[in-house]
């Protein structure tokens, strides 16, 4: 109890106006970062590593795919249509020739996973996903 008055003294300091006014200044700058992650913050580049669980598919297939605001599209190679709200709920359609996909999962920060089933090569698979933001 003897330190109490000095934790008063210090956290009357603190509450000086300049003090006060570089706090706020802290945390306004602070507020638009958490707004963007719940506002769906998921633009760039993924790398999403498919894994098959079922099915005679192949595993640890990369393919990288672009967020831009509330779309999810093609990096390269084949067909990618999608959506990302602003939770980070995910569904995306893929198509490479005559193989075709669709998944649903959830991106959270840099990471993100989730399930997939389709027909590759004309075999019925389905497996998971697991996505890395780059």
């Amino acid at each position: 109890m003897a330190h109490f008055p000095q934790f008063l003294s210090s956290l009357t300091n603190f509450a000086r106006p300049r003090h006060l006014a570089l706090l706020t200044v802290l945390a306004t700058a602070a507020l638009p970062q958490a707004a963007d992650a719940r506002a769906g913050g998921y633009d760039g580049i993924w790398n999403v590593t498919f894994a098959t669980t079922r099915g005679n598919c192949s595993s640890g297939y990369s393919v990288p795919f672009t967020v831009t605001g509330s779309r999810v599209s093609s990096a390269g190679g084949g067909r990618v249509s999608g959506r990302v709200n602003r939770s980070g709920a995910v569904a995306v359609q893929v198509s490479v020739g005559a193989s075709h996909a669709s998944g649903g999962g959830r991106l959270a920060g840099v990471n993100g996973v989730g399930s997939w089933k389709g027909i590759i090569s004309g075999d019925q698979c389905s497996g998971t996903w697991q996505a890395i933001r780059t």
